[in-house]
């Protein structure tokens, strides 16, 4: 088989309407003939086999920082700008994609206090979660997406920083708005979108950092203005950078979570009817929800020296590209991986990613899954949706998964 026969990066999106609508009938066929696969139009090794993406995303050794890929990576050199200082990336660039020393510094302090917030946040996010299903009382369908997958991770992280009730309107803006610059394929129209939510956005943390830190508040962001002024080494820049990267990623793949989630239960009655009958299975479930149809299809990484994978050669600052989704159906581990089933024995999926850059919204999200999907089948126990035959509309966001719209009827 030639090469030209095997999909590029670019087609393992939604934009290829083959992938939108059977992603795993073209990441199935590329593990199994070709599980290391050089991409030479997007410059990169494309990984699709669970062995090989759990055992190097997990690499410390590896770099993570697309700026240290040679020119030929141009999928990966396409996350950076070009007018950039590569000798302080801290100014330009978040958590997501630095590297040690500077990735630590500045992950550590943001991680211990957004950590303890989420520890005690649950009754929050019960509360959050409640005003909005109260809303779809009496109300015979809606679109679940609208209504409560997307406001409520808005809301939540809302809250966990201190936004203002009366600003969450421009705040949810700001963050949808944002969001765009995870499309590399973004347009025209919505780039300036994108530059004038981000923009609102920068503005915004940079007046409530020195608000809270005039008056702090029972919030994040007071709580790492306290830990600057403790001594941590971490300046407003790469403070207000921080705060808008755990705004945007942790909002979109949380959102999706449980869209999918609750998708996946009134297509498989069966494990719902499990877990109605067994509410301790709910963790489970969105452990499933995950790994089945988990909301990030891909991280990446920098070959920080030469290497093989898979018997293939890899040189240092080649770039290497892992695709979650494909790892997380590998059948070598997942026994009848497309089937959904919230008793499946327990194996580590790589839905979060893994090593010293896993997802540091992992805890946030899983939590606000697992209220969010337990809370809605208790308030409509007879849910169901309301064009069950139809094919579901994804997103066409590249390498991410979620719904548009699903739309459900109440059984009320």
């Amino acid at each position: 088989m030639t090469d030209k026969a095997l999909p590029s990066l670019y087609q393992l999106t939604p934009m290829n309407p083959a992938f939108q609508a059977d992603p795993h009938a073209l990441l199935d066929d590329l593990r199994t003939r070709c599980p290391v696969r050089r991409d030479e139009q997007a410059g990169t090794f494309l990984l699709t086999r669970y062995e090989d993406v759990r055992g190097l995303v997990s690499d410390r050794t590896l770099w993570r920082d697309p700026i240290r890929a040679e020119e030929a990576s141009q999928f990966a050199r396409g996350l950076t700008d070009k007018d950039i200082d590569p000798d302080n990336r801290t100014a330009s660039t978040s958590i997501l994609l630095l590297d040690d020393p500077d990735h630590a510094r500045v992950r550590q302090p943001l991680m211990q206090a957004f950590y303890a917030r989420v520890a005690k946040f649950r009754p929050e996010i019960e509360r959050i979660v409640g005003e909005h299903l109260d809303r779809l009382e009496g109300r015979d369908s809606f679109d679940l997406m609208d209504e409560l997958c997307v406001p409520v991770p808005v809301d939540v992280i809302a809250a966990i920083l201190g936004v203002d009730h009366e600003r969450l309107v421009e705040f949810r803006e700001w963050s949808e708005g944002t969001i765009l610059g995870l499309n590399p394929l973004r347009s025209r129209e919505q780039e300036a979108v994108r530059e004038r939510c981000s923009t609102a956005l920068s503005d915004y943390f940079t007046q409530t950092i020195e608000a809270r830190r005039a008056e702090p508040r029972d919030d994040l962001i007071s709580d790492m203005t306290r830990l600057q002024a403790a001594g941590e080494p971490l300046n407003d820049t790469e403070l207000r950078i921080n705060l808008g990267a755990l705004l945007v990623g942790g909002n979109l793949t949380t959102t999706d979570l449980i869209g999918n989630a609750v998708r996946l239960l009134l297509l498989n009655p069966e494990q719902l009817a499990l877990l109605k009958a067994n509410p301790d299975l709910i963790k489970a479930t969105i452990e499933e929800t995950l790994r089945h149809e988990g909301p990030v299809d891909i991280t990446g990484r920098v070959a920080s020296r030469d290497m093989e994978i898979g018997g293939c050669p890899v040189k240092t600052t080649q770039s290497i590209t892992f695709s979650l989704k494909g790892a997380n159906h590998d059948p070598a581990v997942f026994e009848d991986p497309q089937k959904f089933d919230i008793q499946r024995k327990a194996k580590p999926h790589v839905a979060f990613g893994g090593g010293a850059h896993i997802c540091i919204g992992a805890p946030l999200a899983r939590l606000e899954a697992q209220v969010a999907v337990a809370m809605i089948f208790e308030r409509f126990p007879d849910l169901t949706l309301a064009h069950p035959d139809q094919a579901p509309v994804w997103r066409a966001l590249p390498f991410f998964r979620g719904l548009e719209h699903l739309v459900v009827l109440s059984g009320t």
